[in-house]
């Protein structure tokens, strides 16, 4: 993979990318053993675009989705599925809207973004911990958002989709009991990119005023060249490896050139001026580790307002694999406690 020059002002996050292997951080001793546990899982990452579709179908054996009843969860939570008018010529995009029962009109807005690399994931992924951990304790809404997937649908679809969603929600947030000044985009390894993304779209197109921006273990650079990238290779849950094909499935050719445009690799972006208050959260035990400290150290060059926690020991996605790791509940309660501060102010 050959390295692509570096964003003017992006601190070097490697010091230099050095020859020869590099020592990896070691794994939190309570998340270490599950990554023996989740072997199936770790080891069924595609190798190439052409198997994502094979990749999909036994990630959705192993760890299929919940269905709206079971979101509803005997009455506790108020689900619905909208299909909201898309960019122009594709299908409508199909939006997950759920509360807590009874929750009062006006209630602040979370637009969920679910991950996958790009390649996989759905808008029922991960909804039900969300509701549990931010929803009830906070009183939200949550939407979520089902995007195209690559390679079948590659860059612009995904983060356009995203984009419409995002539109939608902000235009009908009365509607669905939710307060239109008060949106936060949220989510975590590609959804954490795509919520990047969305960020500096509502910057560049003056669209829906979100108050902030929480991506977790964030998904930003198709160069995919840093130290931890290189650190993580063939350890943990997504590696270099798995991470080339999501890249290569939505980006095709381009992946590495310069011709990527930041709505697709935020870390892309010249200009992280006038964003939404970022929370920027990752383990540092996996491969986007210094992209995401990157990117909240350039957001705060540029004037802007980014809170960075680097968890040690995690690998990717560890808080949603070992919930009840010490780690994973530091990790939830800095998210939530973030949240609950951005939506007070």
């Amino acid at each position: 993979m050959s390295e692509s020059p570096r964003t003017p002002g992006l601190p070097d996050p490697g010091l230099a990318n050095p020859a020869g292997p590099l020592p990896a951080p070691p794994f939190d001793p309570q998340l270490a053993p599950v990554l023996d546990d989740i072997g199936e899982l770790r080891d069924a990452a595609p190798a190439s675009p052409a198997e994502v579709p094979a990749w999909r179908a036994r990630l959705g054996q192993l760890a299929p989705d919940p269905t709206l009843e079971e979101l509803r969860a005997d009455g506790a939570y108020e689900v619905t599925e909208r299909h909201v008018p898309s960019p122009e010529g594709a299908p409508d995009v199909p939006l997950v809207i759920a509360r807590p029962a009874g929750l009062e009109p006006g209630a602040p807005v979370v637009y969920h973004v679910h991950g996958g690399g790009m390649i996989g994931g759905s808008s029922r992924a991960g909804l039900a911990g969300l509701l549990e951990e931010w929803a009830v304790p906070l009183g939200l809404v949550v939407v979520s958002v089902e995007y195209r997937l690559a390679p079948e649908h590659p860059y612009p679809a995904g983060v356009e989709d995203c984009y419409a969603g995002l539109e939608w929600t902000a235009r009908h947030a009365t509607e669905i009991g939710g307060d239109p000044e008060r949106i936060v985009v949220a989510g975590g390894s590609a959804g954490g990119g795509l919520t990047c993304a969305l960020a500096l779209l509502a910057r560049d197109r003056e669209g829906p005023a979100i108050v902030g921006q929480l991506a977790m273990c964030p998904m930003l650079d198709d160069r995919n060249d840093t130290p931890s990238a290189r650190q993580l290779e063939g350890r943990g849950l997504w590696d270099r490896r798995a991470n080339h094909v999501g890249w290569s499935s939505l980006l095709g050719e381009a992946r590495g050139t310069e011709q990527v445009s930041p709505y697709a690799a935020p870390a892309r972006a010249r200009d992280l001026s006038r964003l939404a208050p970022a929370f920027i959260d990752v383990g540092s035990a996996e491969t986007y580790r210094d992209e995401a400290v990157v990117y909240a150290t350039r957001i705060w060059q540029a004037g802007g307002e980014a809170e960075l926690h680097v968890w040690a020991g995690g690998f990717h996605g560890f808080d949603q694999m070992a919930p009840h790791a010490r780690l994973s509940q530091d990790a939830r309660r800095a998210r939530l406690q973030w949240l609950g501060r951005i939506l007070e102010r």
